[in-house]
Order: structure tokens, then sequence, then C-alpha cells
């Protein structure tokens, strides 16, 4: 029986993505995630969605089948296969925008230490999640008022948390500073901060190995 691949804290798959240049008009696909018979796939730079096999979406990418950790993709009429962590992407490669390299630890995570608000965090990379999700803690050292949010609950790998939907007035890794960011608080602690794709969607990332490049690009 196939498993799905999640991870921890946000049940969706978030592994980390490889990038494969593709021309400037080009579909940008990623395969965040897989499922039994689905794939879950960010189709230019949108939020993560299901897309089930023998499926196409309105952008014309096409699932054609999926195994444990990698899925065979139609789209811009040719066939690819991109393993869990790859991503089809736009790279500017103009070398102005801030670049910030991330680099894996022995576990395969790519983390790192940044800001929000201008309090020091711990990142990790986190391409499954939706938004830049932190703990209770972390967001009161942070200075968010976060009870002041939208109330929401999150599905995490212990239950359904209670959590709050804010607005961060910046995230900082390395030299690259985002500003206006959506976040997620949640009623407890958490060991580190999910750097997520409310931060990703702005950045084209390649993956060499063991280090993620991060570019920003507006």
């Amino acid at each position: 029986m196939k498993k799905s691949r999640v991870v921890p804290w946000l049940q969706c798959s978030g592994a980390l993505m490889l990038c494969l240049a593709i021309p400037a008009k080009a579909t940008d696909v990623a395969l965040a995630g897989v499922f039994p018979g689905k794939a879950l796939v960010v189709i230019n730079g949108g939020p993560p969605r299901t897309v089930a096999v023998g499926t196409r979406t309105q952008e014309g990418v096409r699932i054609l089948a999926v195994d444990a950790e990698s899925a065979a993709v139609d789209f811009d009429g040719r066939s690819h296969r991109l393993f869990v962590g790859q991503q089809a992407l736009n790279i500017a490669g103009s070398g102005k925008a801030p670049t910030v390299s991330v680099h894996a630890d022995s576990s395969g995570q790519f983390n790192t230490t940044g800001m929000i608000n201008g309090a020091p965090m711990r990142f990790i990379v986190d391409t499954g999640a939706s938004f830049v999700s932190l703990g209770r803690g972390d967001a009161l050292r942070a200075g968010i008022d976060f009870t002041k949010g939208e109330p929401a609950m999150m599905q995490t790998a212990n239950g359904v948390v209670r959590a709050w939907k804010v607005r961060l007035d910046s995230v900082r890794v390395g030299d690259v500073t985002l500003r206006n960011i959506e976040g997620i608080v949640h009623g407890s602690d958490m060991p580190f901060a999910l750097l997520g794709m409310s931060f990703l969607n702005r950045m084209e990332m390649r993956r060499d190995g063991m280090t993620l490049q991060l570019h920003q690009r507006y």
C-alpha cells in the first residue's frame, strides 16, 4: 500500500524543490508531494493543489502517473518526471536580486536563521506550508498581537489546533527581506518557524545537492 508523504506540524507534503530551467514563457510546475493516485503540485507560483492522475488543470498540466516519490507530468507539450522535491521554474539569472543560500542538515531538512518583525527565528523551509507559520512563544517575541488576527483551526501531526491568520510586517532571511507577508500563529509553541509559500512564492528556488538558492523575484 502506498503511503502519503507528509511533513511535521502541517498535514501536507512539504519536500523541497529542485529547479529545472525552462523557457521564460513556459508553465512553472513544482511537485510538492504525492498521494495514492494524486499529486500535490504548485503551478505558476500559486497555492499547492491536489490533482488526480488523468486530470488536466486549466493551465494545461496533466498528471500521468504517480509512485511513492515521483510523478509523470505533461505540460507545454512535453512529459516530465518530477520527484518530490523538484520544481520546473523560470530562473531570471540576472544576479541583481537579493539571494540567500540555505543548507540542508544531516536529515535533509533545509534550515536557516532569520527574523520575523526583527525578532530572531529558526526556520525550516517548507514548500508544503501555505503560510509562514510560527508558534505562540515566537509570535510574542516578535511583538505580534495574534489574538486580533482571523481565528482558524489547523490540522497538524498532533491533531487540530487553534491558530490565527495574521500579517507579518517583515520576514528576513539573509539579505532577503519581504514585507506584509501572510502568516499563521499556532496556539501552542513550535520548535521552529516554517518558511512557507507566502514567502517562497516570491522567490525563485534552485537546489544544488545540499544547498538551496533563494532569489528574490519581487
